[in-house]
């Protein structure tokens, strides 16, 4: 785990997807975990209509819960199929950037940041 400069855990997703890779290394499918996916993200859309009152708040639901379980198990299909999320997330940003013709693209934004 790194630690960050305000002492707050810190994950990057080669570490995420580290952990998923042998956490589902045996029993789970693509399917399977995409499955668990969708359920998921009804969950996320059954709290955004309590909390933007299009349903009855019952009081013990959690946006923050609901959305780690959504990256849980995208993050975990990627592992289980070897995509680099990294590396992927960076492309596609580039490709966005440019069909939309915006700027920074990711990359960009990150040696900035970085002071690369």
């Amino acid at each position: 785990m790194i630690q960050g400069k305000d002492d707050t855990k810190q994950l990057s997703f080669h570490e995420l997807q580290s952990y998923l890779a042998l956490k589902y290394k045996e029993g789970r499918t693509s399917s399977a975990l995409f499955m668990k996916l969708v359920e998921e993200i009804g969950e996320v859309a059954e709290v955004l209509n309590q909390l933007e009152g299009r349903k009855v708040n019952t009081g013990n639901t959690s946006l923050e819960k609901e959305l780690v379980d959504v990256i849980h198990y995208a993050v975990a299909i990627a592992s289980l199929n070897h995509i680099d999320l990294t590396k992927a997330i960076i492309k596609k940003d580039k490709q966005a950037a440019i069909k939309y013709n915006q700027s920074p693209n990711l990359e960009e934004f990150l040696e900035n940041v970085r002071g690369v």
